[in-house]
Formats: structure tokens, C-alpha cells, sequence
């Protein structure tokens, strides 16, 4: 599998437990941070649980 690298465009201020849990577990903790992390099912399914915090912003093999 590739890896992707995901970029946190949303604040986790105001917003609920489970989704700070999410940027947390993601690596993400601060606006505009940026991770290269493994395309798997399981972080796929983070990304997907927070959309509106986080973006994908490049796809590598």
C-alpha cells in the first residue's frame, strides 16, 4: 500500500470529544499540520469520520 498526506484545515475547538480523539490519533494537533501517513482501511475510516478538519492532499505509491 502508498501512503497519503493529510493536511488538518479545521479547528477541534468546539468541537466533540470523539473528533479530537480522531485528529489526535491521526497525529494532527495544530492548524495547517501536516502528516504522510500509510493508506490503510483504518485511517481511511478517520479521514472519513472528521472531513471537515482534515484534507488529502497528496496520494503517493
Amino acid at each position: 500500500m502508498g501512503t497519503i498526506v493529510v493536511k488538518q484545515i479545521g479547528s477541534p475547538i468546539r468541537r466533540p470529544a470523539k473528533q479530537r480523539q480522531t485528529l489526535i490519533g491521526l497525529g494532527l494537533n495544530k492548524m495547517n499540520k501536516t502528516r504522510e501517513l500509510e493508506d490503510t482501511p483504518a485511517v481511511r475510516g478517520m479521514i472519513a469520520k472528521i472531513p471537515h478538519m482534515v484534507e488529502i492532499i497528496e496520494e503517493r505509491d
